[in-house]
């Protein structure tokens, strides 16, 4: 099952067949022209340097490397069985980053920098999901300012609220989903991930694109296709 979630509430709740008939259609169309992260790297690197040169500046996170020696330190070991992976619970980052929707871009920025993320969920006051933000989003040619323009209008758009940049309505996703169906949507919405929420609307994890393809490199136990 899929929700769709806004401002006001769950707007949605219900198959991935139904999925795109809700939602007025300019959010329809948007879901359609987010870009995935990483696309145009290099194409928005002046403007990610700018906005990085205006926000504190923490360690990099060398996952490459980590990756590397987790894969080495478990070569030797002995692989256990494989065994069927269907559920988006066997797969999603149980380690929840989230933004609030009244931080400032910088603010959210910031948060996604240290924890080394590129989006993460948007709750509001209470808790509840309300939005989602990618670093890939906010660095749209066209919602950032001219390489020239002044160091002001710059300032301001590090200042605006991430209520106000955020994509929202966002589409989410339950635990037992079947994984086929998550990436179907993510294929078709350009989307880096979704929000991952239980019967009581709880945010209770995120599936991304790097998570499922994870799950089908992976030696053993997870078998994506069996």
């Amino acid at each position: 099952m899929f929700s769709v979630y806004g401002l006001g509430g769950r707007l949605f709740h219900g198959p991935l067949e139904d999925l795109y008939r809700v939602g007025p259609p300019q959010a329809l169309a948007r879901m359609h022209r987010v870009q995935p992260i990483g696309q145009d790297a290099q194409d928005h690197a002046p403007f990610q340097n700018h906005l990085a040169s205006q926000m504190p500046n923490p360690e990099p996170h060398d996952i490459a490397h980590r990756v590397a020696v987790s894969s080495y330190q478990h070569a030797h070991n002995e692989s256990p069985a494989r065994h069927p992976l269907s559920q988006v619970a066997a797969i999603m980052s149980h380690a929840l980053v989230t933004v609030q929707d009244e931080y400032t871009v910088e603010q959210a920025w910031s948060v996604l920098s240290e924890k080394g993320v590129g989006q993460a969920p948007v709750v509001n006051a209470q808790g509840s999901l309300v939005g989602l933000l990618s670093r890939a989003d906010l660095m749209r040619p066209e919602r950032l300012p001219g390489p020239q323009s002044h160091a002001l209008v710059w300032r301001a758009l590090l200042l605006q609220a991430v209520s106000e940049v955020m994509w929202t309505p966002v589409p989410s996703v339950v635990p037992d989903a079947d994984i086929r169906r998550v990436a179907r949507v993510l294929l078709s919405t350009g989307l880096p991930g979704l929000p991952v929420v239980d019967a009581a609307s709880a945010l209770v994890g995120f599936v991304s694109r790097s998570d499922i393809l994870r799950a089908v490199v992976a030696e053993p136990p997870l078998d994506l296709w069996t």
